[in-house]
């Protein structure tokens, strides 16, 4: 990683920002990106030097009498569910609020939370019927019932927040239609809807202390229902007490004091040095490699797990020489990920071939099959086929965000091993640009390829294809003018995939869900708008002392299990 390099993220539904800033309205495009993990990296806090700093309540060293002390270089921009959209801000709400559908834990499973039962769908697939749970108080003494939900949709979707798009784009309307009791109206019939509410901002807030109303945020408090109140939020550290009159599973240590590190440097020595319980987001390869080294003789456990955040390349079809389907499928069998892999994260990633993670069942890796890994052979029967050879050689570009030193270390492995293997018949420039000068020129379709990444906004395969596959408005002749490929920059335009999507979106039943899924990924194989590139791992370093500590399949992090 180096030092916490900023570069671009892509979020949400294709507008580019520093994610810091929140997952805009349509893609965006990299945060800070770490080598070792997926998720988004802060620069808060003032510490300097490696000696242990003081934890959330003020003390040095780990804290006691079952309070957890944990360490982060994640910044905390806000805590208001209708404005947060970052990794770990989602992880704080996760852990201070209560959704109406969530995860069984260690599972993919939706189960009721808020809600007593899964919804019942009109069999036009646009009204929810949703029955509350009684007896159930927010933070501050709040009843909760169908008008406090109610209430916190709406402001979701009207205050104009990073992800109010998610439920605006769906949602016509919301009404009490009974005291507890909730019915949801949607613009157009949507699976993956029960998906769409264990969004960590779907969460109930207490009327009396929040409003509707476009900008009206509350950064720093929160008062919900969920396991945890805030007890003190500083630039540097987070203090949650466990919440007393909590209706469900009661945590299992006292409260969590985390810190804000201003390094991965000072979290890890701290961490070493039992300064810390826990470690978490986010530290550099050779850091991770020692820890992983030392678990026996340092007394401490490394946790890992894979993410569903994808990276990978996508490719413009509006310009030369990518506009061409063999250039895109030699691109694709010239990658070498296992290389990347080695070179670029010391084995701390693995090998991506289609866009849908392999945390999904539905995730076939077509690109392997068709292409492999550094085929220079298959690559070079595209090239022929496109018109190239040595004395009529194939140029291209690859860009990335110039504060991204991973993607520089990625486009150079690949122009190292592209021109090594393929010598006098290919040549690739690597370019880079400033964060808003890349993402306009994406946006406009300046550039041949360019190395994203994309973060899911919840659990569902349409997260994936949806974003990447779909185009409001264009033609096979001008391709995408509209829609969310453009904003991806590959202004892909297929009508089978339009009608994938949109069908996949409608349809209730998995099994033809599923199929739907396996046909857009071998379009995508076919047709080559993206590259697959790789994922990241993702890492949480606990004391021996510390027990209960987890990543979730669907990558969140629930502190309520951990004990110590």
């Amino acid at each position: 990683m180096g030092r916490m390099m900023k570069g671009l993220v892509k979020r949400g539904r294709g507008q580019w920002t520093m994610p810091e800033r929140g997952r805009m309205r349509i893609a965006q495009f990299a945060a800070l990106f770490c080598l070792c993990v997926a998720l988004i990296v802060g620069c808060g806090g003032s510490q300097t030097g490696n000696a242990p700093a003081p934890d959330a309540t003020g003390t040095t060293g780990s804290t006691s009498g079952g309070r957890i002390a944990m360490g982060t270089t994640q910044k905390i921009e806000t805590l208001d569910p209708a404005d947060a959209y970052t990794i770990f801000g989602g992880i704080l709400l996760y852990n201070l609020g209560d959704r109406l559908y969530t995860y069984e834990p260690g599972t993919t499973d939706i189960v009721p939370q808020l809600a007593t039962e899964m919804p019942t769908v009109s069999e036009d697939g646009l009204t929810y019927v949703i029955p509350l749970r009684q007896g159930v108080k927010l933070h501050d003494g709040t009843d909760f019932n169908a008008e406090v939900m109610k209430f916190s949709i709406d402001r979701f979707m009207q205050n104009g927040g990073g992800p109010s798009f998610l439920l605006s784009d769906q949602v016509e309307s919301v009404t009490a239609s009974g005291d507890y009791e909730l019915t949801i109206k949607l613009k157009s019939p949507f699976a993956a809807f029960p998906a769409l509410l264990t969004f960590w901002g779907v969460t109930p807030v207490s009327p009396s202390s929040y409003e509707i109303g476009e900008g009206k945020f509350k950064p720093d408090s929160f008062i919900g229902s969920g396991p945890y109140k805030v007890a003190s939020l500083t630039p540097d550290s987070i203090k949650l007490d466990v919440n007393p009159d909590y209706w469900g599973e009661k945590p299992a240590n006292d409260g969590i004091d985390i810190q804000i590190y201003a390094s991965p440097a000072n979290l890890y020595n701290t961490f070493r040095t039992k300064g810390l319980d826990v470690a978490y987001q986010t530290l550099d390869p050779e850091q991770i490699t020692s820890l992983k080294r030392e678990t026996s003789s340092g007394g401490w456990e490394v946790i890992e797990a894979g993410t569903t955040v994808v990276n990978y390349m996508t490719l413009n079809q509006k310009v030369e020489p990518t506009n061409n389907l063999n250039v895109r499928k030699a691109i694709a069998a010239m990658i070498d990920r296992n290389l990347i892999n080695e070179r670029v994260f010391q084995g701390q990633a693995a090998p991506l071939y289609t866009i849908i993670p392999p945390a999904f069942e539905d995730s076939v890796p077509v690109f392997k099959e068709a292409y492999g890994d550094g085929n220079f052979d298959k690559a070079r029967e595209f090239l022929t086929a496109a018109g190239y050879s040595e004395a009529n050689p194939l140029n291209f570009e690859v860009w990335y965000p110039s504060a991204s030193t991973i993607r520089a270390n990625v486009a150079n492995t690949m122009k190292q091993s592209i021109e090594r293997g393929l010598p006098g018949l290919v040549t690739v420039t690597v370019n880079s640009a400033e964060r808003a000068t890349l993402s306009q020129g994406v946006d406009n379709g300046l550039y041949q390829t360019v190395l994203l990444n994309w973060y899911p906004d919840f659990f569902d395969p349409d997260n994936f294809v949806h974003p990447f596959l779909s185009c409001d408005q264009g033609s096979p002749e001008t391709l995408c003018q509209r829609g969310a490929s453009q904003g991806n920059g590959s202004f892909y335009y297929s009508p089978k995939a339009n009608e994938l999507v949109t069908k996949q979106r409608a349809e209730q039943d998995p099994a033809a869900r599923a199929k739907m899924f396996k046909d857009l990924q071998t379009l995508l194989v076919e047709d080559v708008p993206y590259i697959p590139l790789w994922q990241n791992k993702d890492y949480i370093f606990v004391q021996n002392t510390v027990k209960g500590a987890a990543i979730q399949p669907t990558q969140q992090f629930f502190f309520w299990q951990m004990s110590k």
